[in-house]
């Protein structure tokens, strides 16, 4: 058996960050030629799209609509289904290494506080993860709830006028007036591996949880193959997004198609983008550009 490695930085992400993708599957491709499993390269891949700035993940992730907050989620899951997340965790280099040591706990899922203060205990260095460019995108966003926005967040920007934040204002600052890198492997001895990591939505309140560290919903790994989702993450957690789409592989159903029919779940007005993997092939599919790469050797 063929390894396979894909990786993606994000749906909407244009091509020509896929140079990122490509090293970042490079990375993987060293840990599988070291002697390594799927869920080690898998990890690797991501932790180096996390230290691109130019990807909500890790080192530039959103800030939050105060502009101050940043909490990222991330997971990791191998196809003997061993599973470990880590969401609204703050002050962190690569959030996906901390959901990876979460794979030696009981646990599947720390989030928090909590999250932070279990990445200090085990050496993690407190790390600042705003970025010039992410300060420029907050502008943008708040431009835009107040009405004077370029037109790239008027969407966003509608649905959280809805919830009318200021009577949802969960930040210490005063209220306003009113996306993921991931990695699906295979390895030669067919073991499968999903990891994502994302520093969430700008339109988002404080503690909010979206797909990623949801098991099933961003991503899922099991005998059959291994599913990566990139997208808003309510409507991916609605749709059980990655575990249907694995259940297809399981069903029989080559990745190319269900990576289609995982896409045609969503309106067309919603950006959506998986990765998948299986016993028999692989598969890229998004509504919109998403910069990614591939290795199969």
């Amino acid at each position: 058996m063929k390894h396979v490695i894909l990786t993606h930085g994000g749906v909407t992400s244009p091509q020509s960050h896929a140079d990122s993708c490509a090293a970042a599957a490079d990375d993987a491709l060293a840990v599988l030629n070291a002697g390594g499993e799927a869920l080690g390269a898998a990890i690797a891949a991501v932790a180096r799209l996390e230290d691109d700035p130019r990807f909500n993940a890790g080192t530039g992730s959103n800030l939050r609509l105060d502009g101050r907050t940043i909490e990222m989620d991330a997971a990791v899951m191998a196809s003997d289904g061993r599973f470990g997340a880590v969401a609204s965790i703050e002050r962190v280099k690569n959030p996906v290494l901390v959901a990876a040591k979460v794979l030696e706990t009981p646990h599947l899922l720390l989030a928090g506080v909590g999250a932070t203060a279990f990445a200090r205990r085990l050496g993690f260095d407190d790390h600042d993860p705003v970025t010039e460019g992410a300060r420029e995108k907050h502008a943008r966003a708040l431009a835009a709830l107040g009405g004077n926005g370029d037109g790239d967040f008027s969407s966003d920007a509608a649905r959280f006028h809805a919830l009318t934040a200021k009577r949802f204002w969960n930040f210490d600052a005063e209220p306003l007036e009113c996306d993921t890198v991931g990695a699906v492997v295979r390895d030669a001895h067919g073991r499968f591996a999903a990891a994502a990591s994302t520093g969430g939505s700008t339109y988002m309140l404080r503690g909010r949880v979206g797909d990623v560290p949801l098991l099933g919903a961003g991503i899922y790994a099991g005998p059959h193959g291994a599913v990566a989702a990139t997208g808003i993450g309510e409507e991916i957690a609605r749709r059980f997004l990655a575990r249907t789409v694995y259940d297809w592989l399981a069903d029989g159903v080559a990745p190319a198609r269900a990576a289609q029919r995982g896409v045609a779940m969503f309106p067309d007005v919603l950006a959506i983008g998986v990765l998948v993997v299986g016993r028999t092939g692989q598969a890229v599919a998004s509504n919109r550009t998403m910069a990614s790469a591939q290795l199969v050797g």
